[in-house]
């Protein structure tokens, strides 16, 4: 037999429907099945007012059901017998007593006949209207039950051969039947339907198409039919299809001008400002790439074929228009004055509480992206000079009316200033990329923002322990830091991250120790960068509070600092602020950034077919922070552990490594030079020793110059000479000198397997 389910009531936002019919399919499905029913598929649809689900091939009956439990010993305590009963829903004297390895123990069997599915159904369907997951409900009336909406009727019918019959059930004084009511205005009576295929053609008749992907796919074809008819062509936004087809039962597509008042306007603004207020589809002239017009989507048809409706579109429209008009105008007199007025402004915008405003902010982005431009190709003058106005726009009120333009505008705004152009694209691109699917930046000024501005959140919030954990990343690091990676990666840049974010923090320290008045101690690594250290705490001078970066209020106690061979440490003037901005600093914190590089890298490549471990002996390398070498090293070795040699190798490498591993434990020493032909006892051994002459002469230049792959492959051909080794050689031979030359041979092999990668972390 055959289920229909339809939940009718008020207008279900058009964002909750998809995954309300989801859930309204998986929450059914799963009670059916668990009551004891199977059923061949099930299928859910949603519209602005109704849920609807058809479950198809629906057995009549649950299954009979025995079940066998076996229980506690004759002689348990009293309370685990009752527990027992309790579970099983038994008396007594309804347990059996079995022999069960030389004891006697309770055994239940519960038997519980088959039911029919109307039953099964009014239960589970009951259940799931009282505890639906709708992200926000309401009550109404003086009933108990929540809905997104006021629920007005419950369409509950079975089909066979015999007929369709109403699932008898009642929720909150709301009787199922077999009826349903089609379009609002244009077929608000009631009609009786027998299956999905009778309730599917006569919603139809009704002016209600139930499937969302044909409404949606009938508002496309309509709105480009309407737009070619004037030689114009309508903007692709799948977002806004999908909403305009939650909103509408029955659509009709009208199309308008935009007054010639508007046409100035950048079509960005158009286009945002039709879709967030009137849910408008932008028309755009192919020829000029101007939005010109604008398609609505009404849920009725007219008499007049929606003119009244188009007029009071284009009334509200115009009034939206004017309003953006207004924002535009005088963003434009702002940044034709060279964007001083919102430079200056960004000093009252905070960005974060511990990390400054957004001046702050930008001062640091400039100074990181003056260092890294030489490393991308631009001009450091003209990367700083972007970084310095690439927030401005935020102060500007069309970003204040329109958040999703920012970048956009402040391209406009600084092509309106005279500013360079490519300082005008960083304007733009330094945002991306804001998703996996986004374009990069490809010029060089775009890049040195781009990647600065990324560092430098990164490196401020891992600096204030403000670093994602599990599921919840409120300040989008990890997309932040996938960006860098696709920046980096996509153009090919060589910049290694570590002193990008030790400079990066040296800019943060700075601003901390002039706006708090605290001195952070540091120490230089041999790397090169600097990191805070662990140093002595005072409790007499600091309350009690023990601080990881020595923060001091008194100038006993930097007279007493001074004392303990620090160069220099300054005054606090407010240990509660110096403790809550400084104090939560790791010590190592840039590293532990490092490390959360690659794992973003790990996903990243993850998509891309290589596995954890390849990634992992990349890694383990030097220079592990450079992002392009390590990608370009990671697929060198994929690639080759997926040739009939890789594998292979990688046996033979991890076999020489144990036994030289082992020898080494044993002996006490360290077998890693002097082996010597003259000491080969087999042709097997004097092949090997040729084979790694041979290749170490090919990878030792390959890898000089990155070219793995060519290092990859030179190394393949130890394959061969390296199992004719094993299979011929006895390694822990009696003769001392022989043993400790064959060692130190599979020292060669490990020395020159290990300048690839650490394979030691590639499973096998």
């Amino acid at each position: 037999m055959d289920l229909l389910i339809e939940l009718f009531s008020e207008e279900i936002p058009a964002r909750m429907q998809a995954q309300a019919s989801a859930d309204l399919r998986r929450l059914i499905t799963e009670g059916l099945v668990e009551a004891g029913l199977t059923y061949a598929s099930a299928g859910a649809h949603a519209t602005p007012r109704r849920l609807t689900l058809s479950v198809d091939g629906l057995t009549a009956h649950s299954q009979p059901v025995r079940e066998e439990r076996k229980g506690p010993r004759a002689d348990a305590p009293a309370a685990a017998l009752e527990g027992f009963l309790r579970s099983t829903g038994l008396t007594r004297d309804q347990l059996e007593l079995r022999e069960d390895k030389k004891t006697q123990v309770y055994f239940a069997v519960i038997e519980r006949p088959g039911r029919a599915a109307e039953a099964i159904v009014a239960e589970v369907l009951i259940a799931t209207i009282r505890n639906f997951p709708w992200p926000k409900s309401m009550r109404w009336g003086a009933g108990s039950l929540r809905w997104v909406r006021p629920l007005h009727s419950i369409l509950c019918i079975l089909h066979d051969e015999a007929g369709a019959r109403v699932v008898p059930l009642e929720v909150d004084g709301i009787t199922a039947g077999n009826t349903t009511q089609g379009h609002r205005f244009l077929a608000p009576a009631r009609f009786a339907v027998h299956s999905f295929d009778d309730y599917v053609v006569k919603l139809k008749r009704a002016f209600v198409v139930l499937d969302p992907a044909e409404r949606a796919a009938t508002i496309w074809q309509g709105a480009t039919n309407l737009a070619f008819a004037s030689g114009l062509e309508v903007v692709e936004d799948k977002s806004l299809l999908a909403e305009v087809a939650g909103l509408v039962e029955w659509p009709v597509p009208l199309m308008g001008k935009i007054a010639e008042d508007f046409l100035h306007l950048p079509p960005e603004v158009l286009q945002t400002s039709m879709k967030e207020h009137q849910k408008f589809f932008s028309v755009r002239n192919p020829r000029t790439g101007r939005i010109e017009g604008f398609v609505t989507v009404a849920n009725t048809e007219t008499a007049d074929q929606g003119a009244t409706i188009l007029k009071g579109n284009q009334k509200v429209l115009n009034a939206r228009l004017s309003d953006a008009r207004f924002f535009y105008e005088n963003d434009l007199r702002v940044a034709k004055a060279g964007m001083g007025e919102w430079v200056e402004g960004l000093k009252s915008v905070t960005f974060h509480g511990k990390l400054g405003s957004q001046a702050d902010r930008v001062a640091r982005i400039a100074a990181l992206a003056r260092e890294i431009a030489p490393l991308v190709g631009a001009d450091p003058d003209i990367a700083e000079a972007a970084a310095k106005v690439c927030k401005a726009d935020l102060r500007s009120a069309m970003v204040g009316e329109f958040p999703e333009l920012q970048g956009l505008m402040g391209m406009y705004y600084a092509r309106a200033a005279g500013m360079d152009e490519s300082v005008a694209r960083a304007a733009r691109d330094h945002w991306a990329p804001k998703g996996p699917d986004d374009a990069v930046p490809v010029e060089p000024v775009s890049v040195a923002v781009a990647l600065a501005d990324k560092i430098d959140t990164l490196t401020g919030f891992w600096a204030i322990d403000e670093k994602p954990t599990g599921s919840k990343d409120p300040f989008a690091l990890r997309r932040a830091a996938l960006g860098d990676l696709r920046v980096t990666e996509t153009n090919g840049l060589r910049t290694p991250l570590l002193p990008l974010m030790a400079y990066s923090w040296d800019e943060l320290r700075g601003q901390l120790e002039a706006r708090y008045n605290v001195f952070v101690l540091q120490e230089k690594t041999d790397e090169g960068y600097f990191v805070p250290r662990l140093s002595a705490t005072f409790p007499e001078f600091t309350g009690g509070r023990e601080f990881e970066v020595l923060c001091v209020k008194s100038q006993t106690a930097n007279e007493q600092i001074s004392a303990q061979r620090y160069s220099q440490a300054y005054i606090v003037d407010d240990v509660r602020v110096a403790e809550a901005i400084v104090c939560k600093l790791p010590s190592f914190f840039i590293p532990d950034l490092l490390a959360f590089f690659h794992d973003r890298l790990k996903v990243f490549l993850k998509d891309q077919g290589i596995r954890h471990d390849v990634i992992d002996a990349c890694i383990a390398m030097p220079g592990n922070d450079d992002l392009t070498l390590l990608v370009n090293r990671a697929r060198a070795l994929a690639a080759f552990l997926k040739t009939e040699d890789g594998p292979n190798l990688l046996a033979g490498f991890k076999r020489a490594n144990t036994i030289l591993s082992q020898a080494e434990a044993k002996d006490g020493v360290e077998y890693s030079y002097g082996a010597d032909v003259k000491f080969a006892e087999t042709g097997e051994e004097r092949d090997l020793f040729a084979a790694l002459d041979q290749a170490e002469a090919l990878i030792t230049p390959a890898m000089k110059s990155e070219d793995f792959g060519a290092a990859m492959t030179a190394m393949s051909a130890l394959r061969l000479p390296i199992d004719a080794f094993f299979n011929a050689v006895q390694i822990n031979t009696d003769n001392p000198v022989v043993r400790r030359n064959r060692l130190n041979l599979l020292s060669r092999i490990r020395t020159i397997c290990a300048g690839v990668a650490d394979l030691t972390r590639v499973e096998g």
